[in-house]
Parts: C-alpha cells; sequence; structure tokens
C-alpha cells in the first residue's frame, strides 16, 4: 500500500483501505513490478482498477467535459477503439488477479467484486445486472431510492456527499445517520459518495469516523420503523 492509503489509514483507522494507484498504470500487466504492503491485520485491503473505458478515454490527451475524440472512435476507427479497449479488458484483468494473489496468496480465494460508476442514478439496475457483489452509489442518487431500486439482496456502498464535509458537524451528523438508517439494517458501506474535495477539513474526516463507529444500528432500525410509521399514518 502506498502513502496515499498508508497515511488515511494511520490518521483515521477506517475498517478498509484502498490500494491507491493511478487508473493509467495497471503496471503488473504491463510487466513493471510493483510492491503492495500490508496493514497489519487491522484493515481490510481494497483493490482499485479503472475501468477499460475509463482508461481509453485519456486519448483526448487532456481534460475533457464531452469526450469527442474518444466517441468519435466508435465511428471513424471502430476497429482500433474495439482492439484498445479489448487489449485494455486483459490487461486490467491480470491487474485485478495480481492485487488479489497479492494480498491473500492464493488464486482460489472468494473475494467480493464492489462496482462504481460516478453519475450511475440512470444504470443501478443495469449495475446490478453484471453479478457484482456490491454497487457504489454515485452522492447525487438519493440512498432510499437506491435500495428500493436494487433491492435488500446485494450491498451497497456509500454515498454521503462529500461538500458535508464543509458542513458545521452537527449537520453532518445528521446526515450520516440518514444515510445508514435509508441503507437498512445489512449489506451497507458508509462512504462517501466520491472521493473527498480538495480543503476538506481534517477534523471534519475524524468527525466521519467517529460518528460511524458510535452509531447504534439497532436504535436507527428503530427511529426509521418509527419515521415510516408516522408518514403512513
Amino acid at each position: 500500500m502506498d502513502d496515499a492509503g498508508r497515511k488515511p489509514w494511520e490518521a483515521f483507522h477506517p475498517d478498509g483501505v484502498i490500494i491507491f494507484s493511478d487508473i493509467l498504470s495497471p503496471l503488473p500487466a504491463f510487466g513493471i513490478p510493483f510492491d503492495i504492503e500490508e496493514v497489519p491485520g487491522e484493515a481490510a485491503i481494497l483493490g482499485f482498477v479503472g475501468a477499460p473505458w475509463t482508461i481509453a478515454t485519456y486519448v483526448e490527451g487532456g481534460t475533457t467535459r464531452t469526450y469527442t475524440t474518444i466517441k468519435s472512435m466508435c465511428h471513424t476507427a471502430p476497429r482500433v477503439l474495439r482492439a484498445l479497449l479489448s487489449h485494455l479488458t486483459r490487461a486490467i484483468s491480470d491487474y485485478i488477479v495480481f492485487q488479489i494473489v497479492s494480498q491473500v496468496k492464493t488464486k482460489c480465494a472468494i473475494t467480493p467484486l464492489v462496482l462504481y460508476i460516478n453519475g450511475n442514478g440512470g444504470l443501478l439496475e443495469r449495475m446490478k445486472g453484471t453479478g457484482v457483489d456490491v454497487i457504489g452509489l454515485d452522492w447525487t442518487v438519493d440512498m432510499a431510492d437506491g435500495r428500493k431500486r436494487l433491492g435488500s439482496g446485494i450491498s451497497i456502498q456509500g454515498n454521503v456527499d462529500p461538500a458535508y464535509l464543509f458542513s458545521p458537524l452537527p449537520a453532518l451528523t445528521d446526515e450520516i445517520q440518514r444515510f445508514v438508517k435509508c441503507a437498512g439494517p445489512r449489506g451497507h458501506m458508509l462512504n462517501l459518495g466520491h472521493g473527498a474535495l480538495v480543503g476538506t477539513p481534517e477534523e471534519a474526516v475524524a468527525h466521519f469516523f467517529d460518528v460511524a463507529r458510535s452509531l447504534n444500528f439497532d436504535t436507527l432500525a428503530e427511529d426509521r420503523s418509527i419515521e415510516e410509521h408516522e408518514l403512513a399514518v
């Protein structure tokens, strides 16, 4: 695990840490050594890879909101684009296996898969159809609506708006509790609905973890039942 993953773990001790590596560098698949240091048994390790399409969009050569170059290739150079995506898919698959084997030391381990797509409000049902174990909700998706659409048979991750970390701490507390209530009593990984924003106060991040650790899920579930009953009446 590199500094980007180690330092937050040392500061806040979350339940899981991400093997943070730039989506442009599935290094082992391209023959470049890459070492992963272990967290000493105190946190789950979450691997990370970018999707083939995400990596392919870097043919744009810079920041873009339109992706005109890569999209035009669908019509002007479809064979080239298909070959590029196929190559990236194979490389990313090898990289995923490398991350898993590096941590569990065996290819036979059952490893849960998490799928996150930015702006995924219109894709939840299709994401569920991929067969992944966990769906990461974008912060723009209402948690109650997301759980309703996905059902209780699949786990969800997220999805507190990162901007709430700039709010007064009591407001952040209320928002965290609301999300946990809406997510239901099982199958929820509390997290932000996207990465922390630049300039996010460390005090707010620490508060986020403190609130999460202090939650009484039985009490929250009881409060949720009372609220639903009152709405029904």
